[in-house]
């Protein structure tokens, strides 16, 4: 097996992930575990990201209160969907990830920073 013959994924897969994915537009009423949640998270936490910077930030919604919070602030064609589902996760990037750079790439002593005028601003960690 060569290294490219690593990287095809069978047909199935490829179906599973880019042919026949969709959004879900209904949901059932069968609660989702926390083992559930915890099997999903555990395969995005490994997601690659540069200096394992990861910006990912999940909330997850639960009870009637803060759903009904939530779907209050939406689109009026994501309200019923919304307010149906057993679980609402909301992502969201966040835009101050680099604050903890210095945990999650310690072996880097400080983000890089550029004197060219097109570059973008870095700010270094706070001390």
């Amino acid at each position: 097996m060569t290294a490219a013959d690593a990287l095809v994924l069978d047909p199935a897969a490829q179906d599973l992930l880019f042919r026949e994915a969709r959004t879900a537009n209904t949901f059932t009423d069968e609660p989702v575990t926390d083992e559930q949640i915890q099997a999903v998270y555990d395969l995005v936490k490994y997601a690659p990201t540069s200096m394992n910077m990861s910006p990912l930030r999940v909330v997850l919604v639960r009870s009637d209160d803060a759903r009904a919070r939530l779907v209050s602030h939406m689109a009026d064609g994501n309200k019923e969907k919304t307010g149906k589902a057993p679980l609402v996760a909301i992502l969201a990037a966040d835009h101050e990830f680099h604050e903890e750079l210095p945990k999650l790439f310690p072996h880097f002593p400080r983000p890089r920073t550029s004197s060219s005028p097109s570059a973008p601003a870095v700010r270094p960690p706070r001390t």
